[in-house]
């Protein structure tokens, strides 16, 4: 498609999304309102509307919709190209991400068997009605889930990672024989460090940064007091765009809530508090997802197509650990709704991607290779020398990156790297950090022996300052 065709697309997909919106709704009566004000003219209607909607807040509030569909919307592709190619292009990771499915739910189904409990049924009446008049009480008394176990852990997730070959590749034909030292086998389009300057450019050592104790330039204090200033305008300004460009140096603590909520455009409307696994409008998701969401069959109908439901509704099946994407943004809302509402676009922009089978490039399986392919440049004998002793960096790295960090760094440490995905709007930077790690402890991981000690100098984590590390690694490292 040529770049005109391809902008009328995005347009006509983005006003089509957007017509059937809450926002639209709201919009459209605010427009009908605002006629039966005086300095509203019959001669011009047009730009008399224009102007109100822009000086009563509208306009921003659809420019920072418009914004957010950009970077949730459907890849753009061949008007002829299949459903599943918009999912995921590579047909092998399709073929994978079906099987673990496959598998996933075959162990879902085993427990249920086992546990005697139906995936799905029709809930009584009283049930009904008694959960309704508790609704307000959820989570306070939970029922006895001792005997549920995790339907899978993400170390079984990784050995399906590992497995992955694409059959159409000859692997004779890499360049480099260092390309084969690492877990992840697979031919995917991975940025190195000199790309990643480019595109993190506000992360060099000569830009303030929120997270940064000192600086060469400017005394830290005068640059914070300037820096919060900046997004307190930011903030008022209620603009989405402006909001994601700071997050890239960081968020103060005081305005983080806000400028993530802004950034998501995460909107608090006063409706009920949905339960994340009972969501469905989290199913939205999986037109780019390149999973497909389970389904079970009420009243033990299996097969029947009128009786099939998605399950759980919002077609997301939890790990074990599953809860630390969520863990840390209550440091940040108290109020529960807000809370959920940021958590849920999080979950539908970034964190499925740690757990799904894909080629994008802040997909799990790009993010284990490029991590790999950074310590095999730029520090290759330490990545040899802990695959000789049999201590892949992969698999002690993974278990921070499938988290995001999360549970592994401070909180507030763990926040700044958030206000980096947040303003990057990817996931790469989480590699980044994983292969910083082994960079900043490289002098003793050099000493080990054994996976176990390896894992013994990695294992905590709480201590590290992330500003400091992903920039030292990716600006002072010789190339």
């Amino acid at each position: 498609m040529d770049e005109g065709t391809e902008l009328s697309l995005t347009i006509a997909h983005i006003v089509q999304r957007l017509k059937g919106s809450h926002l639209h709704s709201q919009i459209e009566r605010q427009a009908k309102e605002c006629l039966h004000q005086p300095e509203i003219k019959l001669e011009s209607l047009r730009e008399d509307v224009r102007s109100f909607l822009k000086t009563s807040g509208w306009e921003r509030k659809l420019q920072n919709a418009v914004y957010r569909e950009l970077h949730i919307q459907l890849p753009l592709s061949h008007p002829t190209a299949p459903p599943e190619h918009l999912k995921e292009p590579l047909a092998y990771m399709r073929k994978a991400q079906a099987s673990w499915e496959k598998r996933v739910f075959k162990s879902l189904n085993s427990m249920s068997t086992e546990l005697g409990v139906p995936l799905a049924r029709m809930r009584p009446a009283v049930e009904q009605k008694e959960l309704t008049n508790k609704w307000n009480e959820m989570g306070t008394d939970e029922p006895d889930l001792s005997r549920f176990r995790p339907v899978y852990a993400p170390k079984d997730f990784l050995e399906v990672l590992i497995s992955l070959r694409n059959p159409n590749h000859d692997s004779s034909e890499d360049v480099s024989a260092r390309s084969h030292w690492g877990l992840i086998q697979v031919p995917l389009n991975v940025r190195d460090i000199p790309q990643l300057r480019q595109a993190y450019s506000e992360l060099n050592l000569t830009t303030g940064q929120l997270g940064i104790d000192d600086h060469a330039d400017i005394h830290p204090d005068l640059f914070e007091s300037e820096y919060v200033q900046i997004g307190k305008k930011v903030v008022v300004e209620q603009d989405s765009a402006a909001a994601q460009q700071y997050s890239r140096q960081g968020c103060s603590t005081g305005l983080r809530a806000d400028l993530w909520a802004l950034i998501l455009n995460s909107t608090n409307q006063s409706q009920v508090l949905l339960c994340f696994s009972r969501d469905t409008a989290v199913l939205e998701h999986f037109k780019y997802n390149s999973a497909t969401p389970p389904k079970s069959y009420i009243q033990g109908k299996v097969g029947d197509g009128d009786c099939a439901v998605v399950y759980p509704p919002n077609g997301v099946i939890p790990f074990h650990g599953f809860s630390m994407y969520v863990a840390p943004l209550c440091f940040l809302y108290n109020e529960p709704s807000k809370l959920y509402s940021v958590f849920r676009e999080m979950y539908i922009r970034y964190f499925f991607r740690l757990h799904s089978i894909s080629s994008s490039p802040s997909g799990i399986v790009s993010l284990c290779l490029q991590f790999e392919r950074l310590l095999q440049t730029h520090l290759p004998q330490l990545f040899y020398h802990l695959r000789q002793i049999g201590a892949q960096p992969l698999r002690i790295a993974y278990k921070w990156m499938v988290r995001a960090f999360s549970g592994y760094l401070s909180t507030d440490q763990l926040l700044l790297l958030w206000d980096r995905i947040l303003g990057y709007d990817s996931l790469e930077v989480v590699a980044v950090l994983a292969a910083a790690v082994f960079a900043f402890r490289a002098e003793n991981l050099m000493e080990v022996t054994s996976l176990a000690s390896a894992e013994a100098i990695l294992a905590d984590l709480s201590t590290l300052k992330v500003m400091p590390l992903i920039q030292i690694f990716l600006f002072a490292t010789a190339i």
